[in-house]
């Protein structure tokens, strides 16, 4: 990055009326590209992320010397943004935000359809004001169809798209994953990459865009190896079947003697032939792909090969040999991997919480993690100021409940 550049989306002003995972994420990689984004939150419990995790034995030192003090999930999501709290339901509010929305690029909202439309800040009603905004709804099941008005969560909306069917082992039930694919593939990134498209085209021809993602359609549109089987056979195959859930030796997971797991993805048959060398085994070359009882033979062979050492013993060994077969990391391993570390993934703040930083690297700029993530209302001020609001007014908006401030 040039000295005068600034990052990708410097100038770019984001107003983001979301909660939890989804939403704040997705405004989170806009925030790490250089954008404002102004959380607008309401006067009461705001976003609830705050507390997710605060159990009294859940704390972190800071969090249980400070009561007010936010959760990690929030301040890793929310980080790089201002907070404006404030009573929507109001008509000084909404007149509030109306100013906000005069100069805004981008609004991403994440409630039921018709519940923006109830606080006059649809799309219509913004666009009217502002014809180049970029207008983003994140929501389950989209703002139509028989599922549309449907309260979802992750499982849900992998359940409807027919993920879950084909996760987890064979003969077992179908498993749940400690990563939301739905909420983050379906919800962040999908919106996230829309809204950059959308923004691209206001900046050409200065007119913005309505953008409808439903995270249940965002995962149904990625089943592409699913897909493959059912028109390939006329049906998907049983969880544990497929090439990539474990149908075949060559790709899949084995436990080590000390009850942790090793990842074989040696699905090119160079790979393969190594891992067989490795081993001692060139009997198994043949197996790679086999399935039934041949297929079963095989794992069963490296099963029992793998179960006599530990995982140190043969992540050593495998660090040497170049043929996909990788640890099973916990998280707090993969915090202190070199990789990780080299690529700048992981920073520490001086509490010793940890935050994740964006995958994309932009002229190698690091992420700017000065900024934490806001307390409610902690620049509802300086937010309305920048709208064009005067002090009067504000004091006015305070006094009568319908902005909230708050400091550190």
């Amino acid at each position: 990055m040039t000295a005068d550049s600034g990052p990708p989306l410097s100038g770019i002003r984001v107003l983001d009326f979301t909660r939890l995972l989804p939403g704040p994420v997705c405004t989170l990689y806009l925030a790490d590209l250089g954008a404002d984004v102004i959380k607008v939150e309401d006067v009461g419990a705001g976003d609830y992320a705050r507390r997710i995790g605060l159990g009294a034995g859940n704390r972190t030192p800071a969090q249980r010397s400070d009561g007010n003090a936010p959760s990690v999930f929030y301040r890793n999501v929310n980080r790089g943004k201002r907070s404006l709290a404030i009573d929507l339901k109001t008509a000084p509010g909404r007149d509030a935000m109306l100013h906000l929305v005069r100069d805004a690029d981008v609004l991403v909202e994440g409630f039921r359809p018709g519940v923006m439309a109830s606080l006059g800040l649809d799309y219509p009603a913004t666009a009217a004001l502002n014809p180049r905004i970029v207008y983003a709804s994140i929501t389950g099941y989209g703002q139509h169809g028989p599922r549309a008005a449907m309260a979802g969560h992750d499982i849900n909306y992998l359940g409807y798209a027919g993920v879950l069917d084909q996760t987890g082992v064979e003969g077992g039930a179908p498993a749940l994953c400690n990563l939301q694919i739905a909420d983050l593939l379906g919800g962040a990134a999908s919106t996230a990459i829309a809204i950059l498209a959308a923004l691209t085209r206001a900046a050409r021809h200065g007119h913005g865009a309505r953008i409808d993602v439903a995270m249940a359609d965002a995962i149904l549109a990625h089943q592409h190896f699913a897909l493959q089987a059912l028109e390939t056979h006329g049906h998907t195959l049983p969880r544990g079947d497929d090439l990539l859930t474990g149908g075949v030796p060559c790709y899949g997971i084995y436990p080590t003697r000390d009850g942790r797991y090793l990842a074989v993805g040696a699905l090119e048959a160079k790979f393969w032939r190594l891992l067989c060398a490795t081993l001692g085994r060139d009997d198994l070359v043949a197996g790679q792909l086999a399935t039934g009882a041949e297929g079963a033979r095989v794992r069963a062979q490296l099963c029992a090969q793998f179960a006599t050492r530990p995982l140190s013993h043969w992540t050593k060994v495998f660090d040497a040999i170049d043929c996909c077969v990788t640890p099973v990391s916990t998280l707090d391993e993969a915090l202190h991997d070199p990789q990780f570390l080299a690529r700048g993934m992981v920073g520490t703040r001086a509490d010793g919480t940890h935050f994740l930083a964006p995958p994309s690297k932009v002229d190698g700029a690091p992420v700017d993690a000065r900024r934490e993530a806001p307390m409610q209302g902690e620049h509802s001020r300086e937010v309305l100021r920048e709208a064009g609001i005067d002090t009067a007014s504000i004091g006015n908006l305070v006094d009568e409940g319908i902005v909230r401030i708050s400091s550190r």
